[in-house]
């Protein structure tokens, strides 16, 4: 049988690693149980407002749902103090970076980005045939000087992730301001806040003026992380109409199910939750910092809920049941890994394990 070709631009692309699965883990190590720390997700869960929406939305499954997500956009309005127009619902913001990529990224375009950060910028802004500019981070931090000097003639796109995923660094926000005034107008930043409920108040961007100011701005944002719900995939943009009219060109129909709209309106509802899930994480989070650096490793400032550390602890704490993110890059040496901020249990097992760790290397 002959080969069926692929297009040329997706032939170098590799597909995101889902990591070990927990069950394969537990039966490669003799496992009882699994701590699942790769991904970032919300160690307390989601708010118990959740489950009765989605209960509530249970029997009308047999319809479509609001393709315009029409009472999500305005609740999301109302808490934003941002008109609903200026609002764009994803299946996820994964699926926003997509969009943005399609509708706006051709063939020899430029897309400006840093060398370690989300890798699904660089993925689909080569999969439209454009070529993806990454920029080494400095001290951890996107470099916003050498991102301005590398903008040229066939520059379309700017990618910000902040705080970065993986190292969990956050820029200040007149940093971003002063940057975003610099850039000429034809280019659309795109400013991906996917952990911005964990930030400190004074780092966090105001998005509703940015827009005010700039209408070449995407800001995204999820309820995957600090909501708790990256099992029903729900992000949202807050961008200019004129871009959310070129993003619904190339928009899945119904893109966000009927379950995903309920349970966000619902979390959105209770802050609450978001707010004590947050202080829980950024006392577990330099707790976890300031002991991971006693025991020797280099561990950036996070603003996010999860660590950056820098050393071969992937294999050890695998072995230890504890599931985590392992990384290899040119701008480190070694290995590093990416370990979400769990519960204190959770935490003081991940401790304990590399503690043994360090304590093995000594004999």
């Amino acid at each position: 049988m002959d080969r069926i070709l692929t297009k040329e631009s997706i032939r170098g692309i590799t597909p995101y690693p889902l990591g070990i699965a927990a069950e394969e883990l537990k039966e490669k190590y003799k496992l009882s149980g699994i701590r699942s720390l790769a991904d970032n997700e919300n160690a307390y869960g989601c708010s118990k407002l959740v489950s009765l929406a989605m209960s509530k939305q249970a029997g009308n499954l047999s319809r479509y749902p609001d393709g315009a997500c029409s009472a999500l956009k305005r609740t999301l309005g109302n808490f934003l103090n941002l008109p609903s127009e200026y609002i764009s619902i994803g299946n996820g913001s994964e699926e926003l970076i997509r969009l943005l990529a399609r509708a706006y990224i051709s063939e020899g375009d430029e897309a400006i980005m840093a060398d370690l950060t989300f890798p699904r910028y660089k993925a689909n802004v080569v999969i439209e045939g454009g070529k993806a500019v990454e920029v080494p981070l400095k001290d951890g931090l996107h470099d916003l000087v050498e991102m301005g000097s590398r903008i040229s003639s066939r520059t379309k796109m700017i990618f910000i992730c902040n705080p970065n995923n993986p190292t969990g660094t956050a820029l200040c926000k007149e940093a971003i301001q002063q940057f975003i005034a610099a850039v000429p107008a034809h280019i659309l930043i795109v400013l991906d806040e996917a952990y911005y409920e964990y930030m400190n108040h004074e780092k966090r961007t105001e998005a509703e003026k940015l827009l005010t100011f700039h209408d070449n701005v995407a800001v995204l944002r999820t309820f995957s992380k600090a909501y708790g719900l990256a099992g029903l995939r729900a992000g949202y943009g807050m961008m200019h109409p004129s871009i959310i009219a070129e993003l619904d060109k190339v928009r899945e129909v119904f893109n966000v199910n009927a379950l995903s709209q309920a349970a966000a309106i619902a979390a959105l509802e209770d802050q609450y939750f978001v707010r004590m899930s947050g202080e829980k994480n950024r006392t577990e989070r330099e707790r976890m910092r300031g002991r991971i650096q006693e025991l020797g490793f280099m561990c950036y400032a996070s603003e996010a809920n999860f660590l950056f550390i820098q050393g071969a602890l992937a294999e050890k704490l695998m072995e230890s049941g504890i599931i985590v993110r392992k990384f290899t890059h040119a701008s480190f040496q070694g290995e590093a890994v990416r370990l979400t901020i769990g519960t204190e249990e959770d935490n003081d097992a991940v401790l304990e394990a590399i503690g043994q760790a360090v304590r093995g290397r000594r004999v």
